[in-house]
């Protein structure tokens, strides 16, 4: 007879701000069934995305890791041999005391990411490093532009109640792809078009899947968006759709912005977006004829050169329509500021070692070939520890990033589900957990909740989760923290508590707490986050350059006012085409690369060329191109699709090297330059050569 199927309750772990409110089919003590998103979630609403939905294909896959490994080939030739926990263990305490007492502590260095998104999980490995004494990292791949042009206008990482899309009338989704990515954006849109009648924007560089929902799809030039935003804001001061009264109480200088955006005509605009004029003036007449318009602004501001200005530029529409006051209208990124963590316990804020030189995670290829201008006068890296990221298939300039890899003076112990990319670089590999394996505690960075994540079954005999890792590594290695010696139930309850909200006992029993500020703080009509409290059209970009992000600080020549920062990899003769690497529905990341319905979904890594694009180079759909700049060379078939400006093609997702014809990836053309003004990854900002392989 079957056991009875049982319900946990999680939240999903993975780099999407989505976060949703998961309903699991506990089918045994060590398996489980389908996963589905909460319906009493007011954000998840009962939608998740197809990926998590099969999450049973993941969790139970047959090549999850359950045995320590040594490695007893080459670097990088998945040569291992099985070991014991303690050997594994030992070894790793060994070699990086001995790195310790030979190059000093900075040359070890933990790096992670966005594996997982819970706090305890994730953000752990710092209060390993602290304790130590090891490099610090500055998180770059992801957020740091966006978050950085958002945070310039507004002074805070907070933003309208994302379910009050459901309440606008205009809902414009700029720089982000929901229907690949998340999905719950789309459910509170197509809600407002159903019942309010409310027009949905898409503004992206391809007619991706959200344009084909949209009823009004602006397909840009990669990098252009602060080109159009200023035409937007100069047709409302023509038009008098600018809230003067709104700006007067609540901007800083909307008189020197008017002055400013008065030669940023549609015609300009058109010129540089490679939209039409027309299609400017309709954009431009639709927000600005409807007050509850909600700006939607995602995460593909934050990887180009010029992905701050974009996003403040585009931030300031709103400011200048004062859709801020109306509910239903506004705009929202982000909203890490709400939660008002208090990470000391977790991330170890209290231990000594917390002054080390910081490198960029973006710039891992550099810093492990020896590059001076991050190192600066610090030791080579020698020792590396990873959780939760798989640089060796999506870091940028994956030869430098392979070559450093590949160092036989480098010791590299990656604690990991899979045999990655990078795992098979590793001299030691650990077996981790899943996030249904373990207890974690999450924020929604696209919502409003905070959400616990228990354990709901037992991880397959032989893994274990970040915390333990961490907390086994510590003893070994003299570390000393309290924080080792507490289970992660521990460690939730008292950073729930040190952050001013209940314990976990009340955040069992609710599953989660929705902590979304009221109207008039999240619309900021009690002022923004500034000083002022007045939102910024001039920002001061220097105050977003702290010393020792990026190369130079804030560059000089950042513009005073929203404007179109011309900084993008441009275009040449030799290499005519500007290439984004945008995401896939059924990839996140390296994560999903594995699972048999996402790759037999997503097939093969294509490139996206424009029909007259193909016709000029004689390459034809499904013909073999190679993609090439000073970084690298990457062999491909092409996928030709009308849904393109000419002079962009599309690599969709991050594949495994081993998918591509040569075997290395599409981010061995990416760029490790930082983005401006502290740093980020350039994933969306890339020129390159095609031509028929």
């Amino acid at each position: 007879m079957n056991a009875p199927v049982t319900v946990a309750y999680s939240a999903c772990p993975h780099d999407c701000p989505s976060t949703c409110a998961l309903e699991v089919d506990v089918l045994a003590p060590d398996r489980i069934g389908r996963v589905r998103g909460s319906k009493d979630n007011s954000y998840t609403d009962g939608v998740i995305c197809a990926k998590v939905a099969r999450y049973a294909e993941r969790i139970h896959h047959p090549d999850r890791l359950t045995k320590p490994m040594i490695r007893t080939g080459p670097k990088g030739s998945g040569q291992f041999r099985e070991a014991s926990w303690d050997e594994a263990l030992d070894l790793v305490a060994e070699k990086f005391l001995a790195i310790e007492a030979e190059h000093g502590a900075e040359a070890i260095w933990p790096y992670y990411y966005a594996g997982t998104m819970g706090l305890v999980m994730r953000d752990g490995i710092n209060r390993l490093r602290h304790a130590k004494g090891y490099s610090r990292m500055h998180g770059t791949f992801c957020t740091t532009m966006a978050f950085t042009g958002y945070i310039a206008g507004t002074g805070l990482l907070a933003g309208v109640d994302p379910r009050e899309m459901a309440k606008s009338d205009c809902v414009v989704i700029w720089g982000t792809n929901p229907v690949n990515t998340q999905v719950n954006v789309m459910t509170h849109a197509i809600k407002a078009r159903k019942e309010r009648g409310a027009k949905i924007v898409a503004i992206d560089v391809y007619r991706n899947g959200t344009i084909d929902q949209a009823d009004m799809g602006l397909i840009l030039k990669p990098g252009t968006d602060g080109a159009l935003a200023c035409a937007v804001m100069h047709i409302a001061f023509r038009d008098g759709h600018a809230d003067r009264d709104y700006m007067a109480k609540y901007t800083d200088d909307p008189a020197g912005l008017e002055a400013h955006l008065a030669d940023r005509t549609p015609e300009w605009a058109a010129e540089i977006t490679g939209l039409g004029v027309e299609e400017i003036e309709a954009f431009a007449k639709l927000v600005g004829e409807t007050p509850r318009t909600f700006f939607r602004l995602g995460y593909g501001f934050t990887r180009g050169r010029n992905g701050s200005v974009n996003m403040h530029a585009a931030l300031c529409v709103p400011a200048v329509l004062g859709s801020w006051r109306h509910e239903g209208g506004g705009a929202f990124h982000n909203n890490g500021a709400i939660y008002h963590w208090d990470r000391g316990l977790i991330e170890g804020l209290d231990a000594p070692g917390r002054h080390t030189r910081i490198l960029d995670q973006s710039r891992i290829g550099p810093v492990l070939t020896g590059d001076r201008r991050d190192l600066g006068d610090g030791p080579p890296i020698m020792g590396l520890f990873m959780q939760n990221t798989n640089p060796a298939m999506v870091a940028p300039e994956l030869n430098k990033v392979h070559a450093g890899l590949a160092r036989e003076d480098l010791f590299t112990c990656v604690h990991e589900q899979f045999l990655t990319e990078t795992a098979q670089f590793a001299d030691v590999v650990l077996p981790a957990t899943m996030f249904l394996e373990h207890t974690d505690l999450y924020q929604g960075g696209g919502h409003q909740h905070i959400l616990l994540g228990p354990k709901a079954v037992d991880a397959p005999e032989g893994c274990r989760s970040n915390h333990e890792v961490i907390c086994a590594l510590a003893e070994r290695l003299g570390a000393e923290h309290r924080g080792f010696a507490m289970g992660p139930e521990e460690i939730i309850d008292e950073t729930l508590k040190n952050s001013g909200w209940p314990g976990i006992d009340e955040l069992r029993e609710k599953r989660w707490f929705d902590v979304q500020p009221d109207f008039e703080t999240a619309h900021y009509l009690n002022g923004f986050g500034h000083p002022d409290g007045r939102f910024r059209f001039r920002p001061d970009w220097s105050e977003c350059a702290p010393k020792g992000f990026g190369p130079d600080g804030a560059p000089g020549d950042m513009p005073a006012f929203p404007d179109y920062w011309g900084r993008e990899d441009r275009a040449t003769p030799e290499k005519p085409f500007r290439m984004s690497t945008s995401p896939a529905r059924n990839f996140l990341n390296s994560s999903f690369t594995e699972t048999p319905t996402s790759k037999k979904r997503e097939n093969r890594p294509t490139v996206k060329i424009g029909p007259a694009d193909a016709g000029k180079l004689g390459i034809a759909d499904g013909q073999l191109v190679r993609l090439s700049n000073e970084r690298g060379t990457v062999r491909l078939h092409a996928e030709v699709f009308d849904g393109l400006r000419p002079g962009v093609i599309i690599v969709e997702s991050v594949w495994p090297n081993a998918a591509f014809v040569d075997g290395l990836g599409i981010n061995a053309l990416t760029s490790a330059e930082p983005g401006a003004p502290v740093g980020g990854g350039l994933f969306h900002d890339t020129a390159v050569a095609v031509e028929a392989a």
